[in-house]
């Protein structure tokens, strides 16, 4: 069976829905002279749908919207770690994207296609909070925690609810052209394009410790950032061999300790760039980094920014 027009577009309203995620695909593909969509919001059934952050929905169109679609888009929703969606959802989902359309999740509306199993081997995303959650309940999908969006095709993939603008554009730009994605930024009054990922929006990228072993050595680690740290500094400072202290932090961390150290470094960098006029050099120096060169090149390769942009975007005026 061919394909629905791409420009038909479901919004795909589940239990707990976020207003701002469901707002944005509606918004953007609304239509309107100078966009030739037509959007229909659905549920799971017609009528009213449980809504998160005190809203609540009520919508004209049942699963068969999705049959109807060329594009679907699934808005994220509250709790998507405790269960999957109805199944009746998850299969008209599986059918739709059978046919040849189009899904997109903003948000968490990731872990509704990863119930489908499109996502399993590939690369998708969400929002910062939830990366983690995804990935243990979904293994075979390939989580990127860094990004605003992924796309994969006809299976596309949003951090958090404003990265559903960016995802929006991207598709405005694929399906009608530059200028008329630039036009519904303009609209939006939105960028039209986004640098960096949402690495720069997480609150520290030093993760939470899985257990409480060398929480010690980690304060310890912490108060002398702008020092040279090496593994042996740190096992000798647990009171283990480097090669215990390095299998043993990992199992803590979910990251060597080199890799912790440099993102504790990245995160006091962030901070400084926020708070202080310091200088790109004085900053690098302070954390431990050396080089304004070198800041930049992890700066780079961890968060996805530059310090400029990075300060420009968070800097507190302080």
């Amino acid at each position: 069976m061919s394909a629905s027009p791409p420009r038909r577009v479901a919004v795909l309203v589940l239990e707990g829905a976020k207003p701002l995620d469901v707002g944005i695909p509606a918004q953007v593909f609304s239509t309107r002279a100078s966009m030739p969509y037509e959007v229909r919001v659905c549920g799971a059934r017609p009528g009213p749908v449980s809504g998160g952050d005190g809203l609540s929905y009520h919508v004209a169109d049942g699963l068969d919207a999705l049959a109807w679609a060329g594009t679907v888009f699934v808005p994220g929703y509250r709790f998507p770690d405790r269960e999957d969606p109805p199944a009746a959802v998850v299969e008209a989902l599986v059918a739709a994207h059978a046919r040849g359309a189009r899904l997109a999740a903003i948000s968490t509306g990731a872990f509704a296609l990863a119930a489908t199993g499109l996502l399993d081997g590939r690369r998708a995303t969400t929002h910062w909070h939830y990366t983690r959650a995804l990935a243990a309940r979904h293994p075979l999908v390939r989580v990127d925690e860094n990004v605003l969006f992924v796309d994969e095709g006809r299976v596309l993939t949003s951090a958090g609810a404003a990265s559903g603008i960016d995802l929006c554009l991207h598709m405005l730009r694929g399906d009608l052209g530059v200028a008329a994605s630039n036009h519904a930024a303009r609209r939006l009054v939105a960028a039209p394009y986004r640098s960096g990922g949402q690495a720069q929006y997480v609150p520290r990228s030093v993760p939470e410790p899985l257990g409480e072993r060398f929480a010690a050595t980690r304060e310890w680690a912490l108060h002398r950032l702008g020092e040279p740290l090496t593994l042996e500094a740190l096992a000798r400072h647990a009171a283990v061999s480097p090669r215990t202290f390095s299998r043993r932090f990992a199992e803590d961390t979910g990251y060597t300790p080199m890799q912790w150290v440099m993102r504790a470094r990245l995160d006091l960098a962030r901070e400084l760039l926020e708070r202080s006029q310091r200088s790109v050099e004085q900053i690098a120096a302070d954390v431990g980094l050396g080089t304004g060169t070198n800041l930049r090149l992890h700066f780079q390769r961890v968060l996805g920014t530059t310090p400029s942009d990075y300060r420009r975007t968070f800097a507190r005026g302080e």
